[in-house]
């Protein structure tokens, strides 16, 4: 009997690029689910990203450990709720697991936000006030971030021995994945929806605060031009703090919906690569632009799934890159890109 191999097989066989495309085609609304479930999680981070580099233009690269330190914080929420860590899930009904997942939001998203005010308190302020180059924000960026990384690597343990260290956290597991309906060959779970959901209604109110309130009018006219802001009466100090407490907070609830996506997550580098994917995502749908942070996420979310069928599952995150420096080739400010001053309803 003679076995036929077709040319892609043997490509992958031997560890270098595939082009699947038929599998593309074959699972292509479960990869497109997959997607924009992974690119919710990206597009709530890149507003953090993408909100304090429209008032400030700074990129703060320290944003990845926010995130971190919000999956750390839902951790502690559900360990001060009684959980404990175990392969098995929790299973007391839907209504007790949405408000013990919403507790555990809430403290994710304090803890994040609570170190993203402290993060511009201690490191950005002081350059600010002493008129530091652009340079020196972002190598305190990137020193922060080690910093953070470090902290929770080390120093955690001393604090609490089950915390940190240099292995993955034990998981709490609210959700199991359970398939709710199926279309065109692909399962939609339970944690999809709620992954989705979740950065819909984040992203809605986010839209809301930005764009319809006074507050939002002041993060506009600061990006805009802070010095005439300050003089119509806008406290850019405030306005600033704000930002950060925005941007720290989104990043606390992505966290929690990562922890729910993927459990055994929880480390002290866990922020490092998923923080990248969301910068680049701010800036595939256009740096200092709400919307395009949003349809950057989800844009990048997609085509991560499909590049890892078409060309192999380790060529993912590579795949994600090539079309952010494509499209920018093309559209050097990004698909939208306003900046966050200009954008309009």
């Amino acid at each position: 009997m003679t076995t036929t191999v077709s040319a892609g097989a043997m490509i992958h066989a031997a560890g270098s690029i595939g082009f699947d495309y038929q599998a593309v085609i074959d699972q292509f609304w479960r990869l497109t689910v997959d997607g924009i479930t992974y690119g919710s999680i990206y597009a709530l981070v890149a507003v953090g990203y993408t909100l304090v580099y429209g008032v400030l233009r700074l990129i703060n690269f320290a944003h990845s450990e926010i995130f971190m330190l919000g999956m750390f914080g839902q951790l502690v929420g559900l360990m001060i709720f009684g959980f404990t860590a175990g392969p098995d899930a929790y299973n007391q009904g839907v209504l007790l697991t949405v408000v013990y997942l919403g507790l555990a939001m809430v403290v994710g998203m304090a803890v994040s936000g609570g170190a993203a005010v402290g993060l511009e308190r201690v490191a950005y302020r002081p350059l600010r006030r002493r008129g530091a180059k652009p340079l020196a924000f972002l190598i305190t960026a990137i020193g922060m971030s080690f910093v953070l990384q470090e902290f929770v690597h080390f120093l955690l343990p001393k604090i609490d021995p089950d915390l940190g260290g240099a292995n993955a956290q034990q998981p709490i597991q609210l959700v199991t994945p359970t398939v709710q309906f199926s279309f065109g060959g692909a399962d939609v779970t339970n944690v999809a929806i709620l992954i989705v959901a979740a950065a819909v209604a984040l992203a809605l109110a986010t839209e809301v605060l930005i764009n319809r309130t006074k507050f939002g009018r002041g993060i506009r006219a600061v990006a805009q031009d802070p010095d005439t802001a300050t003089l119509m009466g806008v406290s850019r100090e405030r306005v600033i703090m704000l930002t950060f407490l925005i941007g720290g907070v989104l990043a606390g609830a992505a966290a929690m919906l990562y922890a729910v996506k993927i459990p055994p997550a929880i480390i002290y580098s866990g922020g490092f690569i998923l923080g990248i994917k969301a910068f680049a995502a701010a800036v595939l749908g256009g740096i200092g632009n709400l919307r395009g942070a949003l349809l950057g996420g989800l844009l990048l979310g997609v085509v991560e799934q499909y590049g890892q069928i078409l060309f192999g599952i380790e060529w993912r995150d590579v795949v994600a890159f090539v079309v952010l420096v494509a499209v920018l080739m093309v559209r050097p400010t990004g698909i939208l890109g306003e900046s966050l001053g200009k954008a309009r309803v």
